[in-house]
């Protein structure tokens, strides 16, 4: 499937809902950039602002928060447990997590005023921030403040591919258009240091989530995956799948990890009590501790520079946020 095709299917699944859409703001004022018409961008710094009129903000009774549809929403439900507990007793409002089978749902559910918090996958945050208002502000990281994870190729452990050139002929294994580990850097990568494309000098096939793509070379249903090497690791943790059942044939640089942030249109008071809520949340101890082992705080982040790189892998890869 050509990253142009596949971009479309995605961008129809997530956006064929524009009858949710609130007014369109006049376009004197605004600044849009990669934005959907709706928002604007007044600061320039790549994400929708609050809309101009109070009257347009949100003050939910209930906040929505889901995860990225990485792996299995009932683990997650689980792992979010005591963070939801938290944020509710910060906001002093209701909490629910919502479970999402696609990154398009979770496009579609905040685009449609249906999810107010989310943390978004790497690779779909350009496209959450261009077409459904969402806000990241923060970021799991290490108690020094490091954060990030790498794309990595992996094969079965007896496979003959040594090295991501032994791919010719072969069938790659992505997750979804949208996903930065699962798709555009592997396909931005193998174009310009290996020389080969897509459908061209390699098959591809989608598995719609990382633990899949993952599975799916354990047990030898893929020849190889492009993968992010943060939920491999959680897997092996678990024990849902051995180190010595696969082999890596690249490790790229490391990009930035999960994006944490609110819909553009909830009132500011309560999106103060949402930072609030991420950045005082006890780590020590708890179901995140134990399933992001590595992780020991949110820290800020700042949509225009930390994903820098990640939407030039986007245009490397012809990428353009079409929201229609």
């Amino acid at each position: 499937m050509r990253l142009s095709a596949s971009l479309a299917v995605v961008s129809g699944l997530v956006l064929g809902f524009m009858a949710f859409a609130p007014q369109v703001q006049a376009a004197e004022d605004c600044h849009r950039g990669t934005l959907d018409e709706r928002y604007c961008d007044r600061d320039f710094n790549l994400t929708a602002d609050l809309p101009a009129d109070p009257a347009d903000w949100v003050d939910p009774d209930t906040i929505i928060f889901s995860y990225t549809p990485v792996e299995d929403p009932a683990v997650y439900a689980k792992v979010w447990d005591g963070f939801i507990q938290h944020m509710a007793e910060v906001t002093g409002k209701e909490v629910v997590f919502f479970p999402v089978q696609s990154y398009a749902a979770q496009y579609e559910a905040m685009r449609s005023g249906r999810l107010h918090i989310a943390g978004v996958n790497t690779g779909g945050n350009p496209v959450a921030v261009s077409c459904a208002g969402f806000v990241p502000f923060a970021m799991m990281a290490s108690a020094d403040g490091s954060f990030g994870y790498e794309m990595e190729i992996i094969v079965p452990a007896d496979s003959a591919i040594q090295s991501p050139g032994d791919l010719k002929g072969k069938t790659l294994a992505f997750t979804s258009p949208t996903s930065n580990s699962g798709f555009k850097a592997p396909s931005a990568i193998l174009k310009g240091e290996f020389g080969m494309e897509a459908d061209k000098d390699f098959k591809t096939t989608y598995s719609g989530k990382h633990d899949n793509s993952i599975l799916g070379v354990v047990n030898k249903d893929y020849e190889a995956a492009a993968v992010a090497n943060s939920v491999l690791k959680r897997m092996i943790d678990r024990d849902a799948v051995k180190a010595d059942a696969y082999r890596t044939v690249y490790k790229s640089q490391t990009f930035p990890t999960t994006g944490y942030g609110h819909a553009h249109n909830l009132h500011p008071v309560v999106v103060a009590k949402i930072k609030e809520a991420f950045f005082s949340f006890p780590w020590e101890g708890s179901d995140l501790q134990a399933e992001f082992k590595k992780e020991a705080r949110f820290i800020s982040i700042h949509h225009k520079s930390d994903w820098n790189v990640i939407r030039k892998i986007d245009t490397a890869n012809g990428v353009s946020y079409d929201c229609k």
